[in-house]
């Protein structure tokens, strides 16, 4: 009688997901693609009052900038048929005066992922990367579509990356399916390579940086339908100049990973037993276990103080908790929660190149736009939450767009202005589109107080 509840529920979950589905997609075909702004405009920049204007939800000890901002705003290209839904899932880059971002279709099993260039000066994008293009499978086979890791440069001037699924149920030997891909492109040429097929074999690759000096790509995974029943998250550490996996061990990292680029060390919480573990390069063999715990979601870069500050998963209830991580004593001070409404979902973490400011954005699964879309500023020295821009409603009220969450943006290396590829929704239900936003941050938001 259990084996047959259980078989039950499952053809229900089944069901229920397929109905969505499709349910999502015939709405999506009633939407205009590729997406357009009124009069066809490729871009749009607005100064309001209304950026400042708080929701309700705010919570009562989060301030609000003085100052308003200037917002760019444009659709990414590439959009020219409704995604399964189009999505931004992996951390962005600015480098080279360019702003580098990944966006795929969330299609399975045969999907595709791309990567762009915006040149904030010419306000132009281009496409440097389709990685269905670029693996050039038979029809029938696997084909990823989603970027969910990091995009990093390398100090030999290539974007590193690497795929994951569009579904979970599609990672299968009917498919195909034998593992993800690390893959890397030049933003001047625009020529992409694959580094390696299934360093992890089986496994989806959800969390991934690479370490810029080294040239050792780090991964977090996630088995695929043929290991699911006896495979967990896998950490491993992938040498792309040898082309050698350097390590490969069971209870990795879930979602993300602090890097101490001072000494190329990399820290995690194990998905199943939690605690923390180190992995150095230097002394290779496998991650060992260090006293402390905190919570890791998202992890901002090191400060030139050796400080990494890492944020907990908010996700079911959770309080978004923010730490203070030393790499030099490899200490942790809980700093506090650090939402500044009714979302708690924090995917990543941008550190200002004075090391005083954090900028994040709550609701990065969607549901941003209950608490305004905010932009939020946090003072490491203060410990203070300020929203420097809601987003929402301007957006849905002046282009028929909102901007529902987030899980890739970066900052200028000045700290004056903070890039963001967002999920936004044109008025599907969770959302249809991926779209840039480039808040101006008024210098004297963003210039260290002595007032």
């Amino acid at each position: 009688m259990r084996i047959g509840l259980l078989g039950l529920i499952a053809v229900f979950v089944v069901i229920l997901g397929s109905a969505r589905r499709e349910a999502a997609s015939g709405f999506a075909q009633t939407l205009p693609f590729p997406p357009k702004l009124t009069g066809d405009k490729a871009h749009v920049v607005d100064t309001s009052a209304d950026f400042l204007k708080a929701p309700s939800t705010l919570k009562p000890d989060v301030k609000v900038a003085k100052a308003i901002p200037t917002v760019e705003f444009a659709y990414f290209p590439g959009q020219t048929y409704p995604g399964n839904p189009w999505s931004c899932w992996g951390e962005s880059l600015f480098a080279n005066g360019k702003y580098y971002a990944s966006a795929g279709d969330h299609t399975a099993p045969a999907g595709t992922a791309f990567v762009y260039e915006f040149d904030p000066k010419a306000k132009t994008f281009r496409q440097l990367v389709d990685v269905k293009k670029l693996l050039a499978l038979p029809e029938g086979h696997y084909s990823p579509g989603k970027i969910h890791t990091n995009l990093s440069m390398g100090k030999d001037g290539w974007i590193y990356f690497a795929t994951h699924r569009g579904s979970t149920r599609v990672t299968t030997p009917a498919n195909h399916f034998t593992g993800e891909w690390i893959i890397r492109v030049n933003p001047i040429t625009a020529v992409a390579e694959i580094v390696s097929h299934g360093p992890v074999p089986q496994h989806c690759i959800p969390t991934g940086f690479l370490d810029p000096d080294r040239l050792i790509f780090y991964g977090g995974t996630t088995p695929g339908e043929l290991k699911a029943e006896n495979d967990g998250v896998r950490f491993f550490a992938y040498d792309v100049a040898k082309k050698k996996v350097l390590c490969d061990v069971p209870d990795g990292p879930a979602r993300a990973m602090i890097f101490a680029k001072s000494t190329g060390i990399v820290y995690y919480v194990p998905a199943k037993t939690g605690g923390l573990m180190k992995y150095d390069p230097a002394k290779g063999g496998n991650p060992v276990k260090i006293p402390g715990e905190l919570g890791l979601r998202a992890a901002s870069d090191e400060t030139k103080d050796g400080i990494v500050y890492t944020v907990a998963n908010g996700q079911g209830g959770k309080e978004p908790i923010l730490y203070a991580f030393d790499t030099k004593t490899e200490s942790i001070k809980e700093l506090g929660a650090v939402a500044v409404g009714t979302n708690n979902y924090i995917t990543a973490l941008k550190l200002d190149p004075t090391g005083r400011y954090l900028y994040y954005i709550p609701g990065a699964h969607g549901g941003a736009d209950k608490d305004g879309s905010p932009v939020v500023q946090y003072d490491t020295k203060t410990n203070a939450r300020k929203v420097i821009a809601f987003l929402h409603p301007f957006y849905k009220d002046k282009y028929g767009v909102s901007v529902v969450g987030t899980y890739s943006y970066a900052l200028s290396p000045d700290g004056a202005d903070l890039y963001v590829t967002w999920n936004a929704n044109r008025g599907g239900k969770v959302w249809d589109v991926c779209a840039l936003t480039v808040i101006h941050i008024p210098e004297s938001e963003r210039v260290a107080a002595t007032r």
